[in-house]
């Protein structure tokens, strides 16, 4: 009977990975770590290089997937590890401000979670923009993105993996 049933699960095994692989890899969600508030996507991971990084390096932060982060540094001498990305669900504190931009070109305003106000990075739009613009202009255009604190964020995956099971139900 196992030699029948090894092959047979071998076989499944192998469908079932190839389905996996052609449906690519799941959109992992990163959470804000404070509450736990769906914050962001890895599908809408938008790289935005700058030039006044500190540092940039490629690291495994996002599931499996290599994304690059940056290091800056704020007038105050605090330090940030930033992740960009072209939308975020994110409240942004207008009116928006071009002093001190980490990335030249862009104005930026705070971006907080919406849940519990946490300051989660910035939000950037051209220097040319208005200093207030509607969230659907922002989230809409191409040329606008979020730069959200590595260390205030958390993975959906790993947050799962946190929660507690009580006694009783295990087996």
């Amino acid at each position: 009977m196992w030699r029948v049933l090894v092959p047979l699960l071998l076989v499944l095994v192998s469908i079932v990975s190839s389905h996996n692989a052609s449906q690519g890899s799941p959109d992992e969600l990163l959470l804000c770590r404070s509450c736990g508030f769906e914050v962001a996507a890895s599908r809408d991971l938008k790289f935005v290089a700058s030039a006044l990084a500190l540092a940039q390096r490629n690291d495994t932060v996002i599931g499996e997937l290599r994304v690059p982060v940056q290091l800056f540094q704020n007038p105050q001498g605090l330090r940030f590890q930033v992740l960009t990305f072209k939308k975020a669900a994110v409240h942004k504190h207008w009116p928006a401000d071009e002093q001190f931009s980490w990335f030249p070109g862009y104005s930026w305003t705070v971006a907080t979670c919406p849940r519990c106000h946490s300051h989660l990075g910035w939000s950037f739009q051209p220097n040319i923009w208005p200093q207030r613009v509607p969230d659907k202009e922002f989230e809409e255009s191409e040329e606008t993105f979020v730069a959200l604190i590595l260390d205030r964020l958390l993975q959906e995956n790993f947050a799962a993996t946190l929660l507690m099971v009580p006694k009783s139900y295990r087996s």
